[in-house]
C-alpha cells in the first residue's frame, strides 16, 4: 500500500493474508448451463477463462453440466463433483473456479469434497482488481470489496475453531477465534469505509469545480478490454497504459481534449464493466463510479469485432442502470473497426443502443476519430445555450474563454467589439448575458454570413 496510507502495515498484512491474497496456478472451469442463462455457456467460460489468463493461472480443463437450477450444496451433482475431483489430482490442479456466485455454505461443501481452493466468478475478478489497483483510492476500493466477500466465508479461512479459555479469573468459554477474526474485520472495515467516503467527499468537491469553472466531461465507458484506454489516448494525446487483457487499467483517468472547432472537453476513462459484475464491486467503487453520474456525455465504447457484442452491450446498459446512469446523454463508439473481415457488416444493434448515434473507429489506427469528435460536439452543443454577442476589446479575457470552452459558428471584428455567434456550456455563459446583440443586430450578422 501507498506511504500514505496511515494504517499501511495492518491493511497490506490483511491484503496479503486474506481469502483471496493470491491466484493459484492451475485451476479447472466449470460451469452450470441452466435455462435461466443469459449467456451462452461456452461463450461465458471463453470469458472466465480470459479473467483467469488476466490473474495469472493456466487453465487446464473445462466441467460443465445441466441442469435445471444449481444444486443448493454443491452447484452440481454429486457425480459431477467426484469427476472433478478426478480431474483436479489428474491435472495436479491447486484450484477450481466457478463460472457464477457461489453461496459461503457452497464453498464450504466444495472445498472440503476437492480437497483444494475454490473460487467464484467475484473472487477471481476481485483478485485481478487486488493485482492491477495502483493509487491509494483503488487499493481501499478494492480491500473493502474483498472484506465484503470475505467476511461471510470465514469459516474457509480457519481450522481452529475452539473457543479461547479464560485466564484464572474468568469462568467459562470466551470467543470463537472466527469471533474475533469476524470483529477485527468489521473493524477494518468500518475504517475502510471512512476513507472512502473522505475521498468521495473529495471527487465532489473537484466535480464541483469543473461544473461551475471547468470545460464539459466526457466519461468513456465499457465492457472491459473493448479499448476504452486507447481511444483515450488517441483523442487526448495521453500515455496512460493500453494492454490487451481484462481490467488492464482500474483507476479513473482524466485528461484534455478539444474538437475541431477547438473546444475543450475532459474526457475521463473508467473501470470496464464485465457480465454479472458483483455487486460487492459496485459498492466498493461507488466514489470511481459516481465520476460516470458526473459526466455531461458518455462516449460507450464498444469491441464491434467481438461475436457477441449486442451481450456485452446489455451487460453495460444493466449497470448504467444500476448505478443510476441509464438515461444519460450517450453516443456509441464502434471500436476495433479493423480487426473486422474485408467487407464484413457490423450486426445491427440491439436495444437503446439502436437509437443512439453511432460513430465505427479503429482507436488503435485512428480511422473514424474526426467522425467521433464531431458526435461528441453536436452532443455536448445539444446541451449548450446558445450566444450572440458583442464582447468589447478590453474583455479578451471572454473571448479566450469562448475559444477555450465553446463552439464558434461565426465570429468576426467589428467596430464595437468581437462579434461572436455560437454555444457555451450553460456554466461559463452568465458572463456574457451582458454583451448579447440586439436582435437587429443578430438579423445584420446573418446577412453578413450569407454573403
Amino acid at each position: 500500500m501507498p506511504e500514505e496510507y496511515n494504517n499501511a502495515n495492518v491493511y497490506e498484512e490483511k491484503h496479503m493474508s486474506g481469502l483471496l491474497a493470491e491466484a493459484p496456478r492451475r485451476a479447472i472451469l466449470v460451469s452450470v448451463d441452466t435455462p435461466e442463462n443469459d449467456w451462452p455457456v461456452e461463450e461465458s467460460l471463453d470469458e472466465l477463462e480470459q479473467l483467469a489468463q488476466t490473474a495469472g493461472v493456466n487453465c487446464v480443463d473445462r466441467a460443465v453440466q445441466r441442469l435445471p437450477h444449481p444444486h443448493p450444496g454443491t452447484v452440481v451433482g454429486s457425480g459431477k463433483v467426484d469427476e472433478i475431483a478426478e480431474l483436479v489430482k489428474f491435472h495436479d490442479c491447486d484450484a477450481v473456479i466457478f463460472d457464477l456466485e457461489l453461496k459461503p455454505v457452497q464453498h464450504r461443501n466444495l472445498e472440503r469434497k476437492l480437497e483444494v481452493q475454490v473460487l467464484d466468478r467475484t473472487a477471481l475478478i476481485l483478485i485481478i482488481f487486488g493485482q492491477r489497483a495502483q493509487t491509494r483510492e483503488g487499493r481501499l476500493q478494492v480491500e473493502l470489496a474483498q472484506i465484503e466477500y470475505d467476511l461471510p466465508r470465514l469459516a474457509r479461512q480457519w481450522s481452529h475453531l475452539s473457543r479461547q479459555r479464560g485466564g484464572t479469573q474468568q469462568r467459562g468459554e470466551g470467543e470463537k477465534q472466527i469471533e474475533v477474526d469476524r470483529r477485527l474485520l468489521r473493524r477494518q472495515k468500518e475504517q475502510l469505509e471512512e476513507e472512502l467516503e473522505l475521498v468521495r467527499s473529495q471527487r465532489q468537491l473537484h466535480r464541483d469545480r469543473r461544473k461551475y469553472a471547468g470545460a464539459p466531461v466526457v466519461a468513456l465507458v465499457g465492457y472491459t478490454n473493448a479499448g476504452k484506454s486507447t481511444l483515450l489516448n488517441r483523442l487526448s494525446g495521453a500515455q496512460k497504459l493500453a494492454e490487451d487483457k481484462l481490467f488492464a487499467t482500474l483507476d479513473p483517468t482524466t485528461r484534455r481534449a478539444r474538437i475541431e472547432g477547438g473546444q475543450e472537453f475532459l474526457l475521463t476513462d473508467t473501470v470496464g464493466f464485465v457480465q454479472r459484475l458483483p455487486h460487492t464491486l459496485v459498492a466498493a467503487f461507488r466514489a470511481t463510479l459516481e465520476e460516470v453520474n458526473a459526466a455531461d456525455l458518455l462516449v460507450h465504447v464498444v469491441d464491434s469485432s467481438h461475436p457477441h457484442v449486442n451481450h456485452q452491450i446489455l451487460a453495460v446498459e444493466e449497470v448504467l442502470e444500476e448505478i443510476g446512469a441509464g438515461g444519460m446523454p450517450m453516443v456509441i463508439a464502434l471500436n476495433k473497426s479493423d480487426n473486422l473481415e474485408p467487407g464484413a457488416t457490423l450486426p445491427p444493434l440491439e436495444g437503446i443502443a439502436a437509437t443512439l448515434p453511432q460513430v465505427q473507429v479503429s482507436a488503435l489506427k485512428g480511422t473514424g476519430i474526426s467522425d467521433l469528435l464531431r458526435c461528441i460536439s453536436q452532443a455536448l452543443v445539444s446541451q449548450f445555450v446558445s450566444l450572440d454577442v458583442l464582447i468589447p476589446y478590453d474583455r479578451g479575457d471572454l473571448v479566450a474563454q469562448f475559444h477555450q470552452f465553446g463552439t464558434i459558428e461565426y465570429e468576426e471584428y467589428e467596430e464595437g467589439g468581437t462579434h461572436i455567434r455560437g454555444y457555451m456550456p450553460e456554466n461559463h455563459s452568465s458572463p456574457f448575458f451582458a454583451f448579447r446583440c440586439k436582435p437587429q443586430a443578430s438579423t445584420r450578422t446573418r446577412k453578413h454570413a450569407t454573403v
